[in-house]
């Protein structure tokens, strides 16, 4: 009898469809049927797998409270519906594990096979295969955030490599925006602390609010979509688009790739205020310039109303100023041209200088070698005029005898006796007179 009623408290009803997970009672007219008989003997219940499985089922939902466990992950696959199974093992044993789709799509990547994490969930059996699993509610890397950083460090490293952290691709702020855009939640203290400043600051600036969710699933799709709005629009000449403080959870749709990409893309400055000081997300390294929180957001992108009162103050005397150095500019500017002319004309001229002076030192190069040419070849027709001259014979010795009236006295004849004349010599000349002459036989020589 014992045993029957043991049986009895694992039957679901006589139903095998019951929906799974719900609550298994005995039956009670199974129960009272039992009680009844006494000692008399029948034949036991059979239950079949199903059953059992089920009954089994029931059993562990409806005794096992909610729980963390603790260990590696192993064998991790993620179907085409989203749905994640996997294993939790530590050194000793192994337990199966399911995330559904809906829990999964909130992890920012998957985790890699070792990865130690903890999960909480409910124990439960799959009743196809008689396993007992685990479905988990919500999977934590240890060390807080671990996950959530190795997805932030992936996706940084991405955009990195195209460019789009790169400071040189980043636009300075208007300086006086007429139009801010912003880009939050409609009903978050973000809205109210930026509004509070610019109204303060900038009581003239008009304010167009894109709202979107700022957490939660699908929260960085209506984030994305609002700057691309906001940007078609053609009214912001400067974006703030962030929220309030929270968990890395609660701010990750600001470092999901399509609000990143939106940012990039945008035709106007955007400044990225998401949550404190010290949180830092995607959005903020690709916008033009990234706040502490919004509230400083509001004030880098309009100048104080005190300090522009204080501008239009000080307008007339540098209005002053700048009519007398516009007054003073044409006569600077005629100097300065009139340098550079000076400039360029002594820069076309200087190869032509340099020409010149090149072509004199080759002309007196020249010149001088032919001067010595001349000087050469006239020496050398003086040395021979020499050699012909009358004075060279009478350096050698020779002597020429003139008559008085200076005529060459040329022949035995023309010395008649008594005849005076002159003798040239080399020095001088030498009056004389002739006493007697002698002639000389043809082809005799005064050596004879």
């Amino acid at each position: 009898m014992a045993d029957d009623l043991s049986l009895d408290l694992f039957d679901d009803g006589g139903d095998p469809d019951t929906e799974p997970g719900r609550d298994v009672e005995a039956d009670s007219s199974d129960v009272e049927e039992g009680l009844a008989s006494g000692s008399a003997l029948r034949e036991p219940k059979v239950w079949s797998v199903q059953q059992v499985n089920k009954a089994v089922r029931g059993l562990l939902e409806s005794s096992v409270e909610p729980l963390w466990v603790g260990g590696e992950i192993g064998n991790w696959t993620r179907s085409r519906a989203g749905h994640c199974y996997f294993t939790l093992k530590d050194e000793r044993a192994q337990l199966r594990a399911v995330m559904w789709a809906r829990e999964a799509a909130r992890l920012p990547i998957d985790p890699d096979e070792g990865t130690t994490v903890r999960v909480h969930g409910t124990l439960t059996l799959y009743e196809a295969r008689g396993d007992m699993q685990f479905t988990v509610r919500r999977l934590e890397v240890e060390g807080g955030d671990g996950l959530w950083r190795k997805a932030f460090e992936k996706l940084k490293a991405r955009l990195e490599v195209e460019g789009l952290l790169d400071p040189a691709r980043k636009r300075p702020l208007p300086r006086y925006p007429g139009c801010i855009g912003v880009v939050t939640s409609p009903t978050g203290a973000a809205l109210h602390d930026i509004r509070s400043v610019l109204a303060r600051r900038a009581p003239w600036a008009r304010v167009v609010l894109a709202g979107a969710r700022v957490q939660g699933d699908g929260a960085a799709a209506e984030i994305a979509a609002a700057i691309e709005r906001l940007a078609a629009s053609g009214l912001p000449d400067v974006m703030i688009v962030g929220r309030g403080g929270g968990s890395i959870e609660d701010l990750w749709a600001f470092n999901e790739e399509s609000v990143a990409r939106a940012i990039a893309a945008s035709p106007v400055p955007v400044v990225s205020a998401v949550g404190h000081e010290v949180d830092v997300t995607i959005s903020d390294l690709v916008a033009d310039v990234r706040s502490p929180t919004p509230s400083a957001a509001a004030e880098a992108v309009v100048p104080d109303a005190v300090v522009l009162l204080g501008l239009l103050a000080r307008a007339p005397e540098r209005l002053g100023r700048a009519l007398r150095r516009t007054a003073a500019r044409p006569r600077v500017e005629v100097r300065e041209r009139l340098s550079r002319l000076a400039r360029s004309i002594e820069r076309r001229l200087a190869p032509a200088r340099q020409t010149l002076d090149m072509g004199a030192v080759r002309l007196e190069r020249r010149m001088a070698t032919l001067v010595a040419a001349r000087r050469a070849r006239a020496q050398a027709l003086t040395g021979r005029l020499e050699a012909l001259s009358p004075l060279s014979t009478l350096g050698r010795g020779y002597a020429v005898a003139r008559a008085e009236d200076g005529s060459v006295l040329r022949s035995v004849a023309d010395f008649e006796p008594g005849r005076r004349f002159r003798l040239r010599v080399e020095d001088g000349t030498v009056e004389a007179q002739t006493i007697e002459t002698e002639t000389l036989d043809a082809g005799r020589h005064d050596d004879d």
